[in-house]
């Protein structure tokens, strides 16, 4: 008789420590209800203010003492891609950031939000001044959420430094790859 005691771990103990938040802080030609009117960003609204602004930051609930990133130090990135603007934060080890990972993982955040000013020329209003696109954005920073993003559909979430791959799943690719040789 075998008196070796076998366990099988799932969950979270098995993961690597996230240190990641991922997504979009913005989606391109998606209405959003903004007091009188309705806004829509259209693509390549950020592409100028990403290429001349040295300083973005990325902070919680747009409060500029709660920062996680900023472009300037290079633990926020930023970029258009086909869905919008999108954004990944190396989380600082903080409070604030070790909340914001937490929260994000178990999918407690509203989404995300930005602050920006309207570069001169950057909107185009309707006739009846009820729709606005804006097509020229100074951003100044992206923010996580904890109420309601005023564009819904953006998205944070937690990821490790792996793409989200465990430490134990790296491990058992290797292995799977040494025995495929």
């Amino acid at each position: 008789m075998n008196t070796q005691i076998e366990r099988r771990l799932a969950g979270p103990t098995m993961t690597a420590k996230e240190t990641k938040l991922v997504g979009h802080a913005a989606l391109w030609n998606t209405p959003a209800k903004i007091g009188t009117f309705s806004e829509r960003i259209a693509p390549g609204a950020f592409q100028r203010s990403l290429a001349t602004n040295p300083d973005i930051l990325a902070v919680v609930n747009h409060d500029m003492g709660r920062v996680l990133g900023r472009t300037k130090s290079g633990t926020l990135r930023l970029k258009e891609d086909a869905v919008g603007l999108a954004f990944e934060i190396d989380a600082p080890d903080t409070q604030e950031g070790r909340d914001s990972l937490e929260l994000a993982r178990r999918g407690d955040l509203g989404g995300m939000s930005f602050g920006f000013r309207v570069a001169p020329g950057g909107e185009r209003w309707n006739a009846a001044r009820t729709e606005r696109v804006l097509t020229e954005i100074a951003l100044v920073e992206v923010s996580l959420v904890t109420h309601f993003p005023a564009y819904e559909g953006t998205t944070v979430a937690a990821r490790n430094a792996n793409g989200g791959r465990s430490d134990l799943a790296r491990r058992v690719a290797l292995i799977e790859l040494g025995r495929a040789r």
